[in-house]
């Protein structure tokens, strides 16, 4: 992915240095750079690029100075990081240029290796930014997790025109049910079925995100999860795998005299389906979910799954069996299916 990056500085050496410096990168598409000359120019040039990832500016400069340039930076484009290139490298100066939000501080005369090792991990921090910007907006209960300056970009009518943002899409679901924790609602107590549930869907939540997919929704004591993108199946049973073995390493959990080992049963389908915000807008509960027959079918793949099973439709088999050690389970009959559907279920 081509980072984009504004450079502010009012020496005019200094573009002349950048383009000899990264030519390999710029030909390469790797950087596109953009120049200002004070901060003035630079908030300008924000506007007219509204995808740039990260500024490279100069404290001293005339019209607006580098340290003012970054309290505006924070208000017009709070995901966007600054890196500070100064002759003024003294700690006062160090120390206000990151009490106003500069994300590093290199000294001139500047060493361009070690400015390329700070320009791409800024760049890291930023795209890891918008990612998580993503996931937000695909799944409201990440909220909890996000940095504030994201929150602080979902500004209204961008936060609503992308919700209400209808499509249909190609992904991959994942259904997992923990096993046999019905039992345990009617016999625990109510601080511990809910200590439980949690510490059980954390693990699967970790395994989710860790493959690059969503949870979508809690429902009771199951987890459904989407993953959309390359190879989204392949990332969808790799996660199906590890939440399978995370759970069985659990130790046991007593409690009043009864042992509980989790375990849990997932049901996996793959193709296209509809993306949008679905829910009631009379009473403002409305979710960001995927809806149709690849989903329903997940479902019910997970409700013929037997304890540590993980079972994939057909489809599924078709695309992963030179990938996974799968085996055939036959013919079972699912809920609103006028047929009986092949099942395969993947092992280790």
């Amino acid at each position: 992915m081509k980072a984009k990056i504004l450079v502010v500085d009012d020496e005019t050496d200094l573009e002349l240095l950048i383009k000899q410096k990264f030519r390999r990168q710029i030909r390469e598409q790797k950087y596109e750079f953009v120049f200002a000359h004070n901060g003035v120019e630079a908030l300008q040039e924000l506007q007219r690029h509204p995808d740039i990832d990260i500024v490279l500016s100069d404290i001293n400069m005339p019209e607006m100075d580098g340290l003012t340039l970054l309290v505006k930076l924070n208000e017009v484009s709070p995901l966007v990081k600054a890196i500070i290139v100064s002759a003024y490298g003294d700690m006062d100066n160090i120390r206000i240029a990151m009490n106003r939000g500069a994300f590093d501080f290199i000294c001139k005369p500047v060493n361009f290796s070690d400015l390329e090792v700070t320009m791409q991990k800024t760049i890291d921090h930023v795209h890891q930014l918008h990612e998580t910007l993503k996931a937000v907006k695909e799944n409201n209960i990440l909220r909890m997790y996000v940095d504030e300056s994201v929150l602080k970009f979902m500004n209204r009518s961008e936060f609503e025109s992308t919700l209400l943002a209808n499509e249909t899409v190609e992904g991959t679901i994942v259904f997992m049910d923990i096993c046999g924790f019905t039992a345990i609602t009617e016999r625990q107590p109510a601080d511990t079925v809910v200590h439980l549930i949690n510490k059980y869907f954390d693990v699967m939540v970790k395994e989710i995100i860790a493959q690059g997919g969503y949870v979508d929704k809690f429902m009771g004591d199951a987890v459904m999860a989407v993953f959309r993108g390359d190879y989204h199946l392949d990332r969808a049973i790799e996660t199906a795998l590890a939440v399978r073995h995370s759970i069985g390493d659990m130790e046991p959990t007593v409690n009043n005299g009864e042992t509980f080992s989790p375990q849990v049963s997932i049901g996996i389908n793959t193709g296209e389906m509809i993306s949008g915000n679905i829910g009631s807008e009379t009473l403002r509960r409305l979710d960001f979910t995927v809806i149709g027959d690849v989903v329903n079918t997940a479902q019910r793949l997970q409700s013929v799954a037997k304890a540590g099973q993980i079972i994939i439709s057909k489809k599924a088999y078709d695309e992963v069996k030179e990938s996974f050690n799968c085996r055939e389970v036959g013919e079972v009959s699912l809920k609103n299916k006028a047929n009986t559907v092949l099942v395969y279920e993947v092992l280790e």
